[in-house]
């Protein structure tokens, strides 16, 4: 019995409210339940009731005993209830806002409250749960869109314009920018915009000196929030719309140092922006400044091959004295006929590249043949035949330079099948392969070789008119119309 009685005593503690309250009422039952029960008894058996004084008062005083008992037991257990009714209005007003504290403080008692309190932490929790899950869909869709960009991009840039759509679209956003730091010019520069914004020029910079809120951002290199935008505070040369409200920015940070920022300005629906959409744009903006960072990386790799095996086509260039400049005349032609065909800045960039690079290839033929003073003999010409094979192997490796491949291989190709090496003929050839061809052939027939002198712009002309079925001829009277202006 006495191993037993903590054990009671502690389930008693242990117990519910209800438990505790069901358990002081019997007891506080049990007394008169006793005294009345004597009563019946003593009416049953003697027909009476005989009660001394001193009986009754010893019955009064274990009433009245009982009462307080009960008394003081279920004084503590309400006040356990009231205990905790403060704890949880404590908690309340950490998690719940003023209004709906006001609305719970109408109740009209403790348990009221505690009703309402509940209510009302149940319904925030489940707008917390549509949150999360609207906030998981929003990462998985902007996780997905980045996936699918860094998969099928094919330079930077478009890979920024994806980030900055897929942000923008994500937080509700009227107006997204993605503006780079130049530190020494102490200037943004805006390199894409996204949204209801229509921009004059691509080329548009904004000048810290003129602005504090963008300056605040880089300084500090935190998001920050801005509920309003006074037009005073918009930098001068921004256009207009690109800076609304509510306004938030994110620096593009990598490794301490800030490469730009992010901005997503205005909202398509009300509110401003919260704690979780700031996390959100921060964590797009340092993965954007790792791709940043990592591209400039690239590009200044890809740029050092280039001026190498640009080094080793002009090296290849200066060994033959008669085709000494052949490489940058060829460029010349090939982007004159391509501005000319008004083809855009990256089809004219990969002309003028491939251009310098097409005869590369020639690193790998001997000597002997490259510098042979007079014409080749058969065995001779199939050595030479290789080198566009040479030149495209040597490019080939690094992959933003893959898209000269096409021309490399492929300028002494002829419409009608009989070039050289795959003997490709009509659509096979693509438009660049054209024109590079046409610009070869012409610098070849108008500067002195070995075997014979140069041939003059007319005869050139002529000669080039008669291989109709090699040489695509629209893109022959376009070289010579641009060379007749440019004479003029």
């Amino acid at each position: 019995m006495k191993k037993n009685s903590p054990r009671l005593v502690s389930s008693i503690e242990n117990s519910s409210i209800l438990r505790k309250f069901t358990v002081l009422f019997l007891i506080m039952s049990l007394i008169p339940v006793c005294v009345l029960f004597y009563f019946y008894t003593q009416i049953k058996t003697t027909g009476g009731i005989d009660i001394t004084e001193e009986n009754f008062n010893l019955t009064l005083t274990i009433i009245v005993l009982g009462v307080m008992v009960g008394y003081f037991a279920m004084r503590a257990v309400v006040k356990q209830l009231m205990d905790l009714t403060q704890k949880n209005a404590q908690v309340l007003k950490t998690i719940l806002t003023t209004e709906d504290l006001k609305e719970i403080g109408k109740g009209e008692n403790e348990i009221a409250v505690l009703a309402q309190s509940f209510s009302v932490i149940t319904e925030r929790l489940e707008e917390n749960l549509k949150t999360l899950e609207r906030t998981k869909n929003t990462l998985h869709t902007v996780m997905a869109k980045v996936a699918q960009g860094v998969s099928s991009m094919q330079n930077i840039d478009s890979f920024l314009q994806l980030i900055l759509e897929t942000a923008t679209a994500a937080l509700g956003g009227k107006t997204g920018a993605l503006m780079l730091f130049e530190e020494n010019a102490k200037e943004l520069h805006v390199k894409s915009v996204y949204g209801d914004i229509s921009l004059d020029s691509k080329d548009i910079t904004i000048k810290l000196s003129d602005d504090v809120t963008l300056s605040m951002v880089l300084s500090s290199k935190r998001p920050i929030v801005i509920p309003v935008v006074s037009e005073n505070s918009v930098p001068s040369g921004a256009p207009q719309g690109l800076f609304q409200a509510p306004l938030l920015c994110a620096p593009l940070m990598i490794q301490d140092k800030v490469k730009g920022l992010i901005s997503i300005s205005g909202r398509k629906t009300a509110g401003n922006f919260n704690d979780d959409e700031m996390n959100l744009l921060l964590n797009i903006s340092s993965q954007t400044a790792v791709a940043i960072e990592n591209s400039r990386l690239n590009e200044d790799i890809e740029k050092t091959y280039f001026e190498t095996i640009s080094a080793l086509a002009l090296a290849v260039d200066a060994k033959d004295a008669y085709s000494r400049g052949h490489l940058d005349r060829v460029a010349q032609y090939s982007v004159m006929i391509g501005e000319k065909l008004g083809l855009d800045e990256s089809e004219i960039k990969i002309l003028r590249d491939a251009a310098k690079l097409h005869d590369v290839g020639k690193i790998g033929i001997a000597d002997d043949i490259l510098c042979k003073n007079g014409p080749l003999n058969d065995e001779e010409w199939i050595v030479m035949h290789k080198h566009p094979e040479i030149g495209e192997s040597i490019v080939k490796p690094v992959s933003s330079l893959r898209v000269l491949c096409d021309i490399i291989r492929h300028h002494h190709e002829k419409l009608d099948g009989t070039g050289y090496p795959d003997g490709l003929k009509g659509e096979e050839l693509s438009p660049l392969v054209r024109i590079a061809a046409v610009a070869d052939i012409y610098d070849a027939l108008t500067t002195t070789r070995s075997y014979r002198a140069k041939f003059s712009r007319e005869t050139a002309y002529d000669i080039m008119k008669k291989m109709k079925d090699q040489l695509d001829q629209d893109i022959v009277d376009v070289l010579f119309d641009v060379l007749d202006k440019k004479e003029a």
